[in-house]
């Protein structure tokens, strides 16, 4: 898909702020490649995909070769020059790797395969970090890094394929049934979860649904059902309105607060495809 004329100025903007951080590419100096948000190296290429620049474009593969450059033997990804390598780091690269087409890629493989080697118990991906102090609810995974990792392996072999993979699923399913804050971030499904937030970048219910939607273990269960009941309810004459958008990228026109999106419309249209035909347990 060749990038649509009417957002030619949202791609222009995107690539206006390449150089903010450092760097070239939105990167920093030392390749901090979540630093500088909304306008992050990872972030601005997943706004690129979605606005239909071609993995294949030159600009494309210098980014890719900027990320590829961060990855470790042991399949993790650093970020940063120092300290600690969190699972939730190493997963939003994967994500972006595999949006980007290189999952079939030996060295992404390899970060499948350590994924699946650090599962914590309970199915999801949980960081050693406790910025909020430790409580029973820190004993649980992280639910966002837990959907991206998801959204990543969803262009794997491992996709309907892999009992670990309905178990992250099921971690996910019952989230929305406890709905409060767990793990050692807090992710929580409360009011800000609840609002449609387009493009996707925050734990929210639209990716919540749009992941989900692939997985077979998800799309059968009431559960998801009754979230995608609760995003059907927000749509105006079929489409999706975005709720909620991080300030920088408000003046962007695929994704304008409190308008229709034909872009997050299509991701939404993608979820009626992926359950066209399923069994509710």
């Amino acid at each position: 898909m060749a990038i649509i004329k009417q957002y030619e100025s949202d791609v222009e903007a995107i690539l206006s702020h390449r150089y903010d951080n450092g760097g070239d590419l939105w990167v920093t100096p030392d390749k901090r490649l979540l630093k500088g948000a909304p306008f992050s190296t990872l972030e601005s290429v997943l706004y690129l995909l979605e606005l239909g620049m071609e993995p294949t474009d030159p600009l494309m593969k210098e980014a890719a070769e900027l990320i590829f450059s961060t990855w470790q033997a042991d399949g993790r990804f650093r970020m940063y020059p120092t300290g600690s390598i969190y699972p939730c780091q190493t997963i939003h690269v994967l994500n972006t790797l595999c949006h980007m087409g290189y999952a079939s890629d030996a060295g992404i493989q390899r970060t499948f395969q350590h994924l699946l080697d650090t599962q914590y118990t309970d199915g999801g991906w949980r960081c050693k970090k406790f910025s909020y102090g430790h409580g029973p609810e820190t004993e649980y995974s992280n639910p966002y890094p837990t959907l991206t990792a998801l959204n990543a392996f969803r262009f794997s072999d491992y996709l309907n394929n892999n009992p670990a993979l309905d178990k992250a699923v099921e971690f996910l399913l019952e989230h929305w049934t406890i709905k409060k804050p767990i793990g050692p971030c807090h992710y929580g499904i409360g009011t800000l979860f609840m609002q449609v937030e387009y493009p996707f970048r925050t734990y929210n219910l639209f990716i919540y649904v749009y992941v989900l939607s692939f997985y077979n273990r998800a799309k059968e269960d009431k559960r998801f059902h009754e979230a995608l009941k609760a995003l059907e309810s927000k749509l105006a004459d079929g489409q999706i309105v975005v709720e909620r958008v991080v300030p920088k990228l408000a003046g962007l026109s695929f994704c304008r607060k409190g308008e229709k999106s034909e872009l997050a419309t299509k991701r939404y249209n993608e979820i009626l495809k992926n359950i066209s035909r399923i069994r509710i347990k």
